[in-house]
């Protein structure tokens, strides 16, 4: 007897849809850029621990602050203010520019100079320790800014995500453990004399290392910006796989396509659960759109949709 073809149903395309997923952000041009941000990033990160330790020491000599440390001791607070700080603003030398009637008016750049761990980048930075434990790093990134997409279940994830990054904490965590956040807040700290509000303390610097920092700043966001084009870049092909694995009825179906794409996909990854479903296009040609030589035309979209709505209709 002919063996029997195994039937898809939801969560059968969502486990052969992670496989797909996996794959095309491993092999992804993308996901290279990203990495190389990360690179970039930290090797600036290291070299701008001295240069922001040689500016401030500059401005507030050492001895400056072994004396206020000393006039606290025997004054307590009347003797000075020191803070511990991982965040610093530069000013670069006066520019003139005009105001909005052409009046010439003298300007002074800032630039706000940080350490420490925020929750976006965060997210960037640990995308693929995140996604190790199971969570999602680009629910943020998929709304594309539009907050009226949040749904309970963005909420969810970001809670989640959160937690393991060390941004949202339980009664319940662990607290002789440093989280990420935690770690970031104590890999550089440097003491300045006054209080923990940063522009009450800016440090003028030369236009030379005025870009220094500023690179220093493209370069965080860099990280966030490919982590963004990574998710773009995936998703278009995710977009296009999963109006193919909502059409396949069976799994042979997927797995052909896996093999014309060169991805190993087997039952194992799959329930015991199984359901109907209808094809709409053969794996041949899912195949060349989810390559990145092909891109689909607005036409071929709407084709592709009205395709699925029409054979839709007639099983209903």
């Amino acid at each position: 007897m002919p063996e029997k073809r195994l039937t898809l149903n939801s969560e059968k395309r969502k486990a052969i849809a992670d496989v797909f997923q996996n794959h095309f952000e491993q092999t992804s041009p993308k996901y290279e850029l990203h990495k190389k941000a990360i690179a970039d990033y930290n090797e600036a990160r290291t070299k701008m621990k001295v240069l922001v330790n040689t500016v401030v020491r500059h401005h507030q000599p050492q001895e400056d602050v072994d004396t206020i440390r000393s006039m606290i001791a025997k004054y307590n607070r009347s003797g000075g203010e020191l803070y511990d700080d991982n965040c610093f603003v530069f000013t670069s030398p006066p520019r003139m520019d005009t105001d909005y009637e052409g009046n010439p008016k003298e300007v002074i750049d800032e630039e706000h100079v940080k350490f420490s761990l925020s929750d976006e980048f965060a997210r960037s930075y640990y995308r693929d320790e995140i996604k190790a434990k199971g969570l999602n790093p680009d629910f943020h990134v998929a709304i594309n800014g539009n907050y009226d997409k949040r749904s309970p279940s963005y909420y969810t994830m970001e809670s989640q995500v959160n937690k393991f990054t060390g941004h949202e904490n339980s009664s319940n965590d662990n607290k002789t453990e440093l989280s990420l956040k935690d770690e970031w807040e104590k890999d550089f700290q440097l003491t300045t004399i006054g209080t923990s509000y940063c522009h009450s303390r800016m440090f003028a610097v030369d236009q030379e290392t005025f870009e220094m920092f500023k690179m220093y700043n493209t370069l965080r966001e860099n990280v966030i910006m490919a982590h963004q084009q990574l998710y773009e870049h995936v998703n278009g092909k995710m977009d296009k796989l999963r109006l193919g694995l909502k059409s396949y009825r069976y799994f042979d179906q997927a797995k052909s396509l896996a093999d014309k794409l060169g991805i190993a996909l087997n039952e194992g990854i799959l329930n015991e659960s199984s359901s109907m479903a209808l094809s709409v296009y053969s794996p041949t040609n899912l195949a060349d759109l989810l390559t990145d030589k092909v891109e689909q035309t607005r036409e071929e979209k709407i084709a592709i949709a009205r395709q699925i709505m029409q054979q839709q209709q007639s099983v209903n």
